[in-house]
């Protein structure tokens, strides 16, 4: 059995407080969307992150959301970032290419600029669905983009 006396793991942290956020959401169904924001912001603040830290970009669609994010990410004035909105299935192909465009989008822009970046894109099958799920989704990503901002300032502060 291996031994893991010596071996360092970092603790999950949810302390918001001195954090800056920025949110990108989409206007693209609104009702999903307004949701999402307003869930995540209230989490935010039940975290600590103080109001004045946390900025909101607005565009007009999912497929939008990485460029917003990727300018926030290189004015290296936050912490974390937060990717809101809500792709609904129709009847074409399109939601597809959305869902998986907008995704692969938003990871190669944490990946590319070390920012962490919550996904709070829903995928749903229809609006139901989406308003069903926006409450958690919000809170989930507000808990996430703390969480990684926290680990991210601690990888970078550890001395062996």
């Amino acid at each position: 059995m291996p031994r893991f006396d010596d071996i360092y793991e970092y603790e999950s942290d949810l302390d918001g407080r001195g954090l800056s956020v920025g949110i990108v959401m989409s206007r693209f169904n609104p009702d999903a969307c307004e949701g999402l924001l307003a869930a995540c912001v209230a989490e935010l603040t039940r975290l600590g992150v103080a109001a004045g830290d946390v900025e909101i970009a607005t565009v007009p669609g999912a497929l939008e959301i990485p460029l917003a994010l990727q300018t926030l990410a290189q004015t290296g004035r936050f912490d974390a970032l937060v990717a809101l909105g809500a792709v609904i299935r129709g009847d074409t192909y399109h939601f597809e290419v959305v869902s998986n465009d907008s995704c692969r989008a938003v990871m190669e822009v944490q990946l590319d600029s070390g920012v962490p970046v919550a996904n709070g894109i829903l995928t749903c099958e229809d609006d139901d669905q989406a308003l069903a799920r926006t409450r958690q989704k919000g809170t989930d990503c507000a808990q996430a983009a703390v969480e990684m901002a926290r680990l991210m300032r601690a990888i970078g502060e550890r001395r062996p």
